[in-house]
């Protein structure tokens, strides 16, 4: 299995629910700017609503250092406002829901369950080239923190805009970062 580490996301075109409306996303749309994508099984179920819901907390956050969202999931746009509009929880979104009903988007990335037609808890940074620069991938009953991944995407985004710097563990924004070298070799 190769690393999608670096990979260009390929080429899609989904149907979101977002702003009360139904609104096309294509691969384009992620390009330009830092992009986080959030693969979830399924709408209607459980650790799904407390991952989207802290998510939803967090948007501003990733909207302020230039992150659009986009969660995705094996349901219809329907589904997704079917659900936003039955759900206190998510409600609060207000970033785009992809469906995914063909199950493209999802293959794409590698978190299909081809047996069940759900998709894993995927979760993918992509940079504003459209290459993924963090890619995590838990079983369906664990559940993701809003708050880790906003530090994984702001290390990603540092490094970025900071040649031959690192970001080790635990680095948030403020905190000294690495430049590998052979000086630093057996001193950490």
């Amino acid at each position: 299995m190769s690393s999608i580490i670096n990979s260009t996301i390929k080429p899609f075109k989904a149907t979101a629910f977002h702003h009360g409306k139904f609104v096309p996303v294509t691969e384009q749309d992620l390009l330009g700017k830092w992009s986080v994508v959030v693969f979830y099984p399924a709408d209607f179920t459980f650790v799904c609503p407390t991952e989207l819901g802290d998510l939803a907390d967090f948007y501003p956050k990733f909207q302020e250092i230039g992150v659009e969202v986009y969660s995705v999931s094996t349901d219809t746009h329907f589904t997704h406002k079917a659900w936003h509009d039955a759900s206190e929880t998510i409600k609060k979104i207000n970033y785009p829901m992809i469906g995914d009903p063909t199950g493209t988007i999802t293959r794409n990335f590698g978190v299909m369950i081809e047996e069940e037609g759900l998709a894993l808890r995927g979760t993918f940074v992509i940079n504003p080239q459209g290459e993924i620069k963090v890619a995590e991938i838990h079983d369906l009953g664990i559940g993701r923190s809003a708050a880790e991944l906003f530090r994984k995407v702001q290390a990603a985004q540092y490094v970025a805009n900071h040649d031959g710097e690192v970001c080790p563990a635990k680095w948030t924004p403020g905190e000294a970062t690495l430049a590998p070298s052979l000086d630093l070799v057996g001193k950490i």
